[in-house]
């Protein structure tokens, strides 16, 4: 996924500004554990037999636990970079703050961050499914 970043910011063009080292980790990071959530649930959700199964299993599951852990991540970042100005930790007025912060954060993901998931890592995700999937026979 750090490499779908970094293509979709240099060969795309897709400028992201000064912060192009941490949005590679946190994408390296989205990748990484978006595997190791997927990993365990493809094996309880296929039935081993049906390679068309198996690969709508890697496909949908992988796809899914990559971009949910990368959008994760990005809120969790967005979320510390704005705790400074966010009221004491367990006051009403902080569960207010940290909700409305993280949404913003997925929306802003959803709008912003996604396109650098295309065509690299739908590529990547198409390929890896594949080979999953004729593993698996």
């Amino acid at each position: 996924m750090a490499l779908s970043f970094l293509l979709s910011i240099h060969v795309f063009g897709r400028a992201t500004g000064s912060h192009d080292i941490g949005l590679t980790a946190i994408y390296a990071a989205g990748g990484v554990i978006g595997w190791l959530v997927a990993l365990p649930l493809v094996s309880f959700s296929g039935d081993g037999r049906r390679s068309a199964k198996i690969f709508a299993a890697w496909f949908l599951l992988l796809g899914l636990a990559t971009i949910g852990a990368t959008a994760g991540l990005f809120a969790l970042q967005y979320r510390m970079f704005y705790a400074h100005w966010h009221a004491p930790f367990p006051s009403r007025i902080w569960v207010y703050q940290f909700v409305f912060t993280s949404a913003s954060a997925l929306y802003q993901f959803a709008v912003l961050g996604l396109r650098h998931f295309l065509p690299t890592a739908f590529l990547i995700l198409l390929v890896l499914a594949i080979l999953m999937a004729r593993r698996n026979r």
